[in-house]
């Protein structure tokens, strides 16, 4: 079960605290686990971790948070925010290629991320304000209001299966020390001795042709997908 409280603690009125102030906030707890998994991976954001990087004892940690997994989910909120959607765009297109370059900003930046499943989301502020915003991007174009969902949906999972790539790829690089790019150089004995140009006819020909020189499949896909959605409306 979700705690709301604490996802919605900042829509909560401030209640006055009797006695010595605490030392602590569930903000500070939340903005000290993010810093530790961005550094180190979401297994590391433990509890303890955590309270020894706030100088307090693990059990004081539980006062404020009730648990890792309630932890985790106010971490993914948290991310989500900072995204900071809203109307800093005038066009349709435009604001959707700013839920895209700020969600593969996020993913970048909080690798940890693409260890956790959205596919059951935490209902707090972060995740409300990104359907909200893509519903209401879409919602001028004129579709049916039974498409206008689906059309968000769609591309918001486009945007997502890509931005999670690029923070698999910060979070491999990190973990191995290596980037992806220098993992695929090392790998040039595969096509010289091991890849068969006979039984794969269809890439080798793409490949002779130039066809894998321009590799900006996201922009392709999203322009192709944006101009399928506008003409569903024509």
């Amino acid at each position: 079960m979700e705690n709301y409280p604490l996802l919605w603690r900042g829509n909560l009125p401030a209640k006055k605290a009797a006695g010595r102030p605490p030392r602590l906030s569930v903000d500070a707890v939340v903005a000290s686990a993010v810093r530790i998994a961005d550094a180190d991976g979401l297994e590391a954001a433990s509890m303890a971790r955590v309270a020894a990087d706030l100088r307090v004892a693990t059990m004081t940690l539980y006062t404020y948070v009730p648990s890792r997994a309630v932890l985790v989910d106010l971490m993914v909120d948290q991310v989500l925010l900072t995204r900071r959607l809203g109307a800093d765009a005038a066009g349709w297109r435009e604001r959707v290629a700013v839920f895209a370059a700020r969600t593969r900003e996020m993913f970048v930046a909080h690798p940890w991320l693409t260890e956790v499943s959205l596919v059951r989301p935490p209902l707090g502020p972060g995740t409300m304000a990104e359907r909200e915003y893509m519903i209401a991007t879409l919602s001028g174009l004129g579709l049916p209001v039974g498409e206008i969902n689906r059309a968000a949906i769609t591309v918001t999972a486009y945007v997502y299966a890509f931005a999670r790539e690029a923070g698999e790829d910060a979070r491999l690089s990190r973990v191995s020390g290596q980037s992806t790019e220098s993992w695929w150089s090392e790998r040039g004995e595969f096509w010289e001795k091991w890849f068969d140009v006979e039984a794969y006819p269809a890439m080798t020909a793409l490949w002779n042709a130039g066809g894998f020189e321009d590799q900006a499949a996201f922009d392709y896909g999203l322009a192709l997908l944006l101009d399928g959605i506008e003409r569903s409306v024509e």
